[in-house]
């Protein structure tokens, strides 16, 4: 592995080694900035979690009704 150098804001920094700091407490595994970013190219599509939230029905019913609602605000805003 070839090291290189790049040049990155402090918040992007502090952001970066904060969440490779959550990933090494999830996997138990020491988790370096690089291998971070490695795993960020890897991250599946938003729609890889379809079907994984466990909600109920009346949780379910409750977000479609204020989606439609949403919606109905967008239409007469932007029609």
């Amino acid at each position: 592995m070839t090291s290189k150098a790049i040049k990155i804001s402090e918040e992007n920094y502090k952001w970066l080694c904060r969440e490779a700091g959550e990933l090494q407490k999830e996997s138990g595994e020491i988790i370096s900035i690089d291998k971070f970013i490695s795993k960020l190219k890897h991250r599946k599509s938003l729609s890889d979690l379809a079907g994984s939230w466990k909600i109920s029905d009346k949780d379910t019913d409750e977000i479609m009704k204020e989606l439609k609602r949403g919606w109905k605000k967008w239409d007469k805003q932007y029609a």
